[in-house]
């Protein structure tokens, strides 16, 4: 029989904005075990509150902030907190995750998750310390930019351990890529969940707890965890990732044609160099930095000391934003990109989405589909510093053009017309993050089968992306090779995205960091992730049942999907990554045939080959009976 022995807290609560109601309910160990935690349980909220007729900036709406039975103990980076709503960017599953200290901060506060309900019509802040909750008055800090609201909010509960996830004026405004941004500096970036938090009131949720996650086997678990951090130590990659985080990867996927530059037109940046992790580091590095847990330490703190925009201080500078306000801006100023950095965060933007939407409209210029004019006098040229923050300033104030990009490229491509449509870089709605299909095949079709729209981290193929044959032999097997490992070979490539998918839904249903223990470090893998659940729930958690855990969630949230309409169709990418070459030399002219891969993608997984839907005997194998009648009714299908 299923119980709770370890890992969780055992508590939700659920909030209800309209009635101002606060209520603690016990987290069902038989749910807990089917899905884990965070990105599963939100998947299952959703699927019982949110369906097609509730609109997602709607009071009906429901927000899930979840974590997993990993997050907050002594496994390696193990801070990280799930968000979950129908996105109000693309109108399907959308969700968000986020490291730092807020997820560990959660249950410490006696919660694994939070279920939001209802709409404030006056700003509140939902406060929640040591299992207790109520819901404040924010109107002071209403209109305050998210590094603003979080020093208020420290001044007023006087909390030393308090932890913030807060929007700023972008989700205030409904900006349908705005993020949610949590302690500290860190974002549940993409799927625009911070407009959700908008338009229910709900500036802030402020958290702090003195409770200690409990440990079904300490001593076990303990020897687990000690065991993982040192691998991931010694392992040939720590030294790079520890020095320069994401940013690191600016030089190698440059040179593999994998670097998305002036909105997809090429993979290769001529001034990637200059925004390299080396220069960013030799430049403006002050200080290591690192979320819960975490031996890797890969965030940094970067300040610039001179010059117009002296006294700029961030952290949190990914690879993904150096190259949305970088390489995809034709920008090589390094100096423009931390900036632009700072001003998302404190704004609450996503810098991917906000970044591609002020690159779409630099190109809409290039191609005479956009004037000046339109752009309020300002000139749209690629890497011109006044467009790039004046654009990026107009979006979150929903000012003038800026009042079209908030809605994403998609609808803005609607709205400029058919002329703007070749030049949306997006799928499903979500606009493409940083990676070029065209150099890596499997990143391509991991960006048409993301649940949540066009994504590098669902599947997070990283082995092909300068050939790893030694991972693909341990993981996989030295049958698979040397395709698997080669990026612009297509087969097998399937079943690299595949068991990504499922791995990574597990990953972020237990509550640690893809990049900092798993993927990247290439160390933690299905049987580690099972061991360490295992031993902190008490449950005898085999790889097996982990494997059908993953499927289950993935195929959860396709379901999802499928229930708001789409279908194969939507598995599909902008016809320049299909049709035209890559300029760049490291992708060899290659074009991207993710969409040939989809009925191999399909078979492997279950689904049906016509609509991209699971099939009736998938979801009876993985208990999802309430999916099937959803989509295929009573019949046979």
């Amino acid at each position: 029989m299923t119980a709770f022995h370890g890992g969780y807290v055992g508590v939700v609560l659920d909030v209800d904005l309209t009635k101002r109601r606060v209520a603690s309910r016990p987290l069902d160990p038989a749910l807990a075990r089917r899905v884990l935690g965070g990105s599963g349980l939100g998947a299952e909220v959703l699927w019982d509150e949110v369906g097609p007729d509730v609109d997602p900036l709607s009071p009906e709406a429901v927000l899930i902030v979840a974590t997993g039975p990993l997050t907050g103990t002594p496994w390696p980076c193990s801070g990280r907190t799930e968000a979950v709503a129908r996105s109000p960017l693309t109108g399907i599953y959308g969700d968000s995750n986020a490291g730092g200290t807020f997820g560990p901060g959660l249950k410490s506060a006696g919660f694994d998750a939070i279920v939001v309900r209802g709409g404030s019509t006056d700003p509140v802040v939902l406060r929640i310390a040591d299992g207790r909750a109520t819901i404040d008055d924010a109107g002071s800090v209403w209109g305050l930019d998210t590094v603003e609201t979080e020093a208020a909010l420290r001044a007023r509960y006087a909390a030393p351990a308090l932890q913030v996830a807060s929007i700023g004026p972008a989700g205030e405004r409904g900006v349908r890529f705005a993020s949610i941004q949590a302690t500290p500096n860190r974002s549940f970036g993409r799927c625009g969940l911070g407009a959700v938090m908008g338009a229910k009131g709900l500036k802030a949720i402020a958290v702090s707890g003195s409770r200690r996650v409990p440990i079904a086997e300490p001593a076990a678990f303990a020897e687990l965890a000690k065991t993982m951090h040192a691998r991931i130590r010694a392992n040939a990659m720590f030294p790079a990732c520890s020095r320069y985080g994401t940013p690191g990867l600016v030089r190698v996927v440059n040179e593999i044609g994998r670097f998305p530059t002036r909105n997809f037109q090429d993979g290769e940046f001529a001034g990637a160099e200059a925004i390299s992790g080396e220069a960013l580091r030799e430049r403006f590095f002050v200080a290591d930095a690192g979320c819960f847990a975490c031996p890797v330490r890969c965030d940094k703190v970067y300040r610039i000391s001179s010059g117009r925009f002296a006294g700029v201080e961030t952290s949190s500078v990914e690879y993904e934003t150096l190259n949305a306000f970088g390489a995809g801006l034709g920008n090589a100023d390094l100096e423009l990109i931390l900036y632009a950095n700072e001003r998302c965060d404190r704004l609450g933007l996503d810098t991917i989405s906000a970044g591609r939407a002020i690159g779409f409209a630099m190109e809409l210029v290039e191609r005479g589909v956009v004037s000046r004019e339109d752009l309020g006098g300002l000139s749209g040229m690629w890497g011109d510093e006044a467009t790039i923050v004046g654009l990026l300033d107009c979006i979150a104030a929903r000012d003038g053009i800026g009042d079209v990009l908030a809605d994403g490229v998609r609808r803005a491509a609607v709205a400029f017309g058919a002329a703007a449509a070749p030049y949306a870089m997006e799928v499903k709605g979500m606009e493409i993050p940083a990676q070029d299909g065209r150099a890596q095949q499997s990143m391509g079709l991991a960006h048409i089968t993301s649940n949540r729209g066009a994504d590098h981290l669902k599947a997070f193929p990283t082995i092909d992306e300068t050939g790893n044959p030694d991972e693909v032999a341990r993981r996989y097997g030295s049958q698979y090779l040397p395709e698997m490992a080669d990026p612009h070979a297509t087969r097998h490539k399937a079943l690299l995205v595949k068991d990504g998918e499922d791995f990574g839904a597990v990953v972020d249903s237990v509550g640690v960091c893809k990049s900092g223990g798993t993927f990247v470090m290439a160390e933690i893998y299905w049987t580690d992730i099972a061991a360490g659940v295992s031993a902190a729930t008490g449950w005898r958690l085999e790889e097996s049942e982990l494997r059908v855990i993953g499927e289950r969630i993935v195929n959860l949230t396709r379901a999802y999907n499928g229930r708001l309409g789409v279908t194969r169709a939507d598995d599909r990418l902008p016809d320049r990554l299909t049709h035209e070459p890559s300029p760049a030399r490291g992708a060899r002219g290659h074009v991207a045939h993710a969409e040939e891969l989809l009925d191999e993608y399909y078979g492997l997984r279950g689904w049906d080959a016509a609509r991209g839907w699971p099939t009736e005997e998938t979801l009876d194998r993985l208990g999802l009976g309430d999916a099937r009648l959803a989509l295929w009714g009573q019949g046979d299908g």
